[in-house]
């Protein structure tokens, strides 16, 4: 794993993400509530702050937790809730040494046929992601699609298993964002989403309160007669 990524938008941080598997599942993981690029540069400012070029799944698992969530604290914070996603990474790093002897790579090695045996199917891979903690099927989608999209991991099935994010030439999420244009491509998308589930919302809201007001008007005609 050594290619270019454009998520933090910060050369060194990108530059990590690239070449660091753990980096990658960090930053995907420090991915909510934060603009993009926040979370993406939080595995280098992690790394940094560590005294080290990299991140170590073993270390950071074995790091005392109040320590650990001072760390990320630190102004500037890594993430605008630094406490509970120092417990989240700690919790992902430990779950990686358990079941991945904290090669954050095994996660999907093999995942290419090409490798012959080993290789698993888009569907087996997802599975795995969305065990990892703090992945939800949507969060492990969108990785499920930057891994093939962008990082080379595409076992059969991939775009299928990655649902709308693993679509061709399509700008849904992290996993299109190869510079400045797709990342506005990617924003405005997003936005468009918000924008329609907040008109679902009121249109549900609406009719909700129609309902109610048309019961109560059952009921008193009904308590009337």
């Amino acid at each position: 794993m050594d290619v270019t990524l454009h998520l933090a938008q910060q050369p060194e941080a990108d530059e990590l993400l690239g070449r660091s598997p753990l980096a990658a599942l960090v930053g995907m993981l420090l991915d909510q509530q934060v603009p993009m690029e926040w979370a993406f540069a939080g595995p280098y400012t992690i790394a940094r702050r560590l005294d080290a070029d990299d991140l170590d799944a073993h270390e950071i698992a074995a790091y005392e937790p109040e320590a650990f969530a001072a760390l990320l604290s630190t102004k500037p914070a890594v993430h605008r809730y630094p406490g509970s996603m120092a417990k989240r990474i700690q919790q992902l790093c430990q779950y990686l040494v358990e079941h991945y002897d904290g090669d954050a790579a095994k996660v999907w090695e093999g995942a290419d046929p090409g490798t012959g045996a080993g290789a698993v199917t888009g569907a087996e891979l997802l599975r795995r992601l969305k065990e990892l903690p703090g992945f939800g099927t949507q969060k492990a989608q969108i990785f499920l699609a930057l891994l093939g999209k962008q990082l080379g991991v595409r076992p059969k099935g991939w775009r299928e298993a990655a649902g709308p994010y693993g679509e061709a030439r399509s700008f849904r999420s992290v996993a299109d964002i190869t510079g400045p244009e797709s990342l506005t491509k990617v924003r405005a998308h997003k936005q468009e989403m918000k924008a329609a589930a907040k008109a679902a919302a009121e249109t549900t809201a609406k009719s909700a309160t129609a309902a109610k007001a048309t019961k109560a008007k059952k009921a008193a005609k009904g308590s009337g007669g």
